[in-house]
């Protein structure tokens, strides 16, 4: 019997896109073949790394980073458009992937990103793997824009965070969708809060982290304007909200076959080290979403 064939989209969500990476393990035991990907923001990312065959080094490299290494991945732009320019984490991530282009993929790949200047989606599916990713991870505030043939270009979640029309004419079994801006869930309150009671002194959150290092780099810069990093948390809750409205009317104009759901409150926008635990989340919501197709 033929394996069945999945265009699979993977929505933007920070790293709860880190849970896309379950999801495709859930998919490969099962003997399913992922055809075709389209992606916004993390699910660009994700999805690109997939592509190009080097998800489980990516795997392997983003479960080991602690909140120490993604600061030190982090290239302060000091620009009104955006906090990070992104350079030192496209970069890294070349290094590990490779400098590929889209055409040159084995599965078919789309990264959507957002001309916000025109208020429509640009569909990324040629040219540079790596120069698509960054247009598509183009957060308003925190990372600078992108400008490619003239056009700025901001994440792709801000007017699609789950690109499900780029898979329209594939020709396959079934169309997959990863909705990172799911309902919020209590439990992932509870374990929030527990999180924080057990956290010490030498375990402080990201922000502060970040803080204290643009801080750092302050004592020796005489010309840079205060920074407060709360702006940006308080940004990215209200971004992740307004996502989650805007994937639940997409869903439902173009529904998929079948659609997971990742609650928007599972972690924080820059949580990346929290990447055994999304994964581990991605998979069990596969496994609960997925059930159908086995029988």
């Amino acid at each position: 019997m033929p394996k069945k064939t999945v265009s699979l989209v993977l929505g933007s969500g920070g790293a709860r896109g880190l849970a896309h990476i379950g999801v495709i393990h859930w998919l490969e035991e099962h003997d399913f073949v992922i055809d075709s990907i389209a992606g916004s923001s993390m699910g660009a990312l994700v999805g690109g790394v997939y592509a190009a065959g080097k998800l489980d080094e990516y795997e392997k490299w983003v479960r080991a980073i602690d909140k120490l290494d993604i600061i030190a991945l982090l290239d302060l732009a000091w620009e009104s458009s955006g906090l990070i320019k992104g350079d030192k984490i496209i970069n890294t991530l070349i290094k590990l992937v490779g400098d590929v282009h889209i055409e040159s993929l084995p599965v078919r790949y789309t990264a959507v990103a957002s001309d916000i200047q025109r208020e429509k989606e640009v569909w990324i599916s040629k040219g540079r793997l790596f120069d698509a990713i960054r247009a598509s991870i183009s957060l308003p505030l925190f990372f600078t824009p992108v400008t490619k043939n003239g056009i700025t270009l901001i994440d792709g979640g801000v007017l699609n965070p789950v690109p499900i029309a780029p898979t329209f004419h594939d020709n396959t079994d079934l169309t997959i969708a990863v909705n990172l801006g799911g309902k919020v869930e209590a439990a992932f309150d509870e374990k929030k809060k527990s999180r924080t009671e057990k956290q010490s002194s030498r375990d402080e959150d990201i922000t502060t982290r970040i803080k204290h290092f643009i801080r750092s780099i302050k004592a020796h810069t005489s010309d840079v304007a205060d920074i407060d990093l709360d702006v940006y948390d308080i940004a990215n809750q209200a971004f992740d909200a307004m996502q989650g409205t805007i994937a639940r009317e997409k869903l439902a104009a173009y529904p998929p076959d079948f659609s997971i759901e990742i609650p928007r409150n599972a972690c924080g926008t820059l949580e990346f080290d929290r990447a055994e635990e999304m994964i581990a989340l991605g998979y069990a919501r596969a496994e609960r979403s997925l059930q159908p197709l086995l029988k």
